[in-house]
């Protein structure tokens, strides 16, 4: 009997080539976009328009979802209050986790009765039958890892999921898209956050819900040196668009949004040898009770750096760096591994 999987679509090279591999290896392969908000991004109109147009050239089912409800309330709103409360949000790790993968999971099960998913993400899934977990590892393709982004997948989720370009490099995907003449295979990738390809800029989307509200741009000390037209147009380490004359190069330290204030100060200053870290998922092991030695990485694009994870009950967890780590910024991930392995993963917490 033919394996059924539904094929989550972006209209990306990357998913419609996992649509095409799973298809051509004999799965009973069902295309699904969701629906998650009105624009030309590749998770929207467009991108739609392109994953329909695989679907039909492979012969498989098609349904889009309407998900723009949860992602109004699980993104958009996540976001902004975020922003308004003088953190930067990391909406990617929270989109997979509350929009994509378990509603995906649920909607398959639910109306199709299918029960394996698959997606374009670049990483691997292993079963460890000493530990009964299913472990997140590393892509093949270090330069597309993606699980930085999936830290906050669960058992349930892990259990059912496919990511088939997870032992492959992009080269190698865009010459099956080629091999299998797939539309999207020169198709480029997208640069952006889904909010950003949309609105043009994360500031542009953010003047949709929040009304700009001036203040004091202080040093460590509270000395006014300027002002600013929003705290929710800053980040903790920004140099650049601070509109102010200084003999050193100045950096965003902090974030008040009580006094309304951006702290800046130097280079120096932004260092930080420790953090907290709420809303913990325990991944590839279950919960410690006692530190454990890992390597932590607290940007998309940044080597992990080692350091010491000390939880401090169930969901919560401070990081101790070997050595100080430049612009630890609030409302951004904090991901640990061993080696290829994600051990787990939290939100930075504002000090």
């Amino acid at each position: 009997m033919t394996q059924r999987i539904v094929v989550g679509l972006s209209g990306g090279v990357d998913s419609s080539t996992t649509a095409a591999l799973l298809h051509h290896q004999g799965y009973g392969v069902v295309g699904v976009t969701l629906w998650l908000m009105k624009g030309k991004g590749q998770c929207c109109s467009e991108g739609m328009v392109d994953a329909a147009a695989l679907c039909e050239q492979l012969g498989i089912p098609y349904h889009v979802v309407d998900s723009r409800e949860v992602f109004q309330r699980e993104i958009i709103d996540y976001v902004v209050q975020g922003y308004e409360g003088g953190v930067t949000p990391l909406p990617c790790s929270q989109c997979n986790r509350a929009v994509k993968f378990a509603p995906m999971l649920a909607w398959a099960q639910a109306e199709l009765g299918i029960d394996r998913i698959a997606t374009g993400h670049y990483a691997q899934v292993v079963y460890n039958p000493e530990t009964e977990r299913y472990e997140l590892r590393r892509a093949v393709d270090r330069h597309k890892d993606q699980t930085y982004f999936l830290y906050d997948l669960d058992q349930a989720v892990l259990r059912a999921v496919q990511f088939p370009l997870g032992n492959q490099t992009k080269v190698e995907t865009r010459r099956l898209a080629e091999q299998f003449n797939l539309k999207t295979a020169a198709k480029p990738d997208s640069q952006d956050l889904c909010l950003i390809e949309v609105h043009g800029s994360m500031k542009n989307f953010l003047e949709q819900y929040l009304t700009p509200k001036a203040g004091d741009i202080v040093d460590e000390s509270g000395r006014v040196l300027g002002q600013h037209g929003g705290i929710h147009n800053y980040t903790i380490g920004q140099r650049k668009g601070l509109g102010i004359a200084y003999p050193e190069p100045l950096y965003v330290l902090k974030l008040d949004p009580g006094r309304n204030q951006v702290v800046v100060g130097p280079r120096s200053s932004a260092h930080y040898d420790r953090c907290g870290v709420s809303r913990v998922n325990w991944v590839s092991i279950a919960p410690p009770s006692a530190p454990i030695r890992a390597g932590v990485q607290v940007r998309y694009r940044t080597p992990p750096e080692p350091a010491t994870v000390i939880p401090l009950g169930a969901d919560r967890v401070q990081i101790q760096f070997d050595d100080p780590q430049f612009s630890i910024t609030p409302g951004q991930a904090a991901v640990w591994y061993d080696d290829d392995r994600l051990l787990g993963g939290g939100v930075i917490q504002a000090e």
